[in-house]
């Protein structure tokens, strides 16, 4: 059996300012099958942006999980991500989902995992998916050598990582939060 890959979501918080952005591409082994997918989700009104990499069911899963829980605790993003994380890690079923989130509002960046973890990173940039650590890396130069906007760092980081990662192509969706 082949397995997918796809994807890169790129996250860049600046100031007061989010975006949050992935590529199209899914591959199954080394054949493209499908070149715009949406990997990115509004939430809660627009106000909360979710971005996934990993098994599409298992991602939508746990989209609306999360989106559960953002009813539940009122759109309060932390307590969210953490009741997801605790009860990805002890669920039985949930267990087995193989995911990866990213989830911003206007106050956070986090990066939730099916180990438990709830990470914010200290400069505002989660990378994840196939191409994830290309579009980091590009995000990094970006923002320290320029002072380009979040969407725009985002897009461009995206460009790069496409010509770096064969599992990554360029139609680039881009949602922001001001």
């Amino acid at each position: 059996m082949q397995l997918f890959e796809a994807t890169t979501i790129l996250s860049v918080r600046l100031g007061d300012k989010v975006a949050i952005g992935g590529d199209g591409q899914v591959t199954l082994g080394n054949t493209v099958v499908k070149s715009q997918a949406n990997k990115i989700r509004k939430l809660y009104n627009g106000k909360v942006i979710v971005g996934f990499a990993g098994s599409a069911a298992d991602s939508f899963a746990l989209m609306e999980r999360f989106e559960a829980k953002l009813e539940q605790y009122q759109g309060n993003v932390l307590k969210s991500a953490h009741e997801l994380a605790k009860d990805w890690r002890t669920d039985k079923m949930l267990r087995r989902l193989e995911s990866l989130l990213t989830v911003v509002d206007s106050k956070f960046s986090l990066l939730i995992s099916g180990n438990g973890d709830v990470i914010e990173p200290d400069d505002g940039i989660i990378g994840i998916g196939s191409g994830g650590s290309y579009a980091i890396a590009a995000a990094k130069a970006l923002t320290r050598h320029s002072d380009l906007p979040p969407k725009t760092v985002v897009e461009e980081a995206l460009k790069i990582s496409a010509d770096i990662c064969i599992y990554t192509n360029n139609n680039i969706r881009v949602e922001e939060i001001a």
